[in-house]
């Protein structure tokens, strides 16, 4: 299961600014949807696991590409539907 994480938890963990946070969600880095997500106006949550694997494969797009992939694949939406069958 994926943990999306507030500010003040993921620069806590990852001993990062919210000003480092902010640039790399806005230099494109970190892109919506997949590394973090907009609840609403004010409400940001981030993607651990995937920003610690960007953060290890930072310079192996190839390699955190996998992992985005991954990730897409496991969401309930991309699941195969299973036909019920009628005994």
């Amino acid at each position: 299961m994926v943990a999306f994480v507030n500010k003040r938890r993921i620069a806590q963990y990852l001993t990062l600014s919210g000003d480092t946070l902010k640039r790399y969600r806005k230099q494109g880095d970190w892109l919506e949807g997949i590394h973090w997500v907009r609840i609403n106006s004010r409400c940001i949550r981030y993607n651990l696991e995937l920003i610690q694997d960007w953060l290890c494969n930072r310079h192996d797009p190839i390699s955190h590409q996998r992992a985005i992939e991954r990730y897409q694949s496991s969401l309930l939406s991309n699941q195969k539907k299973t036909s019920k069958k009628n005994s």
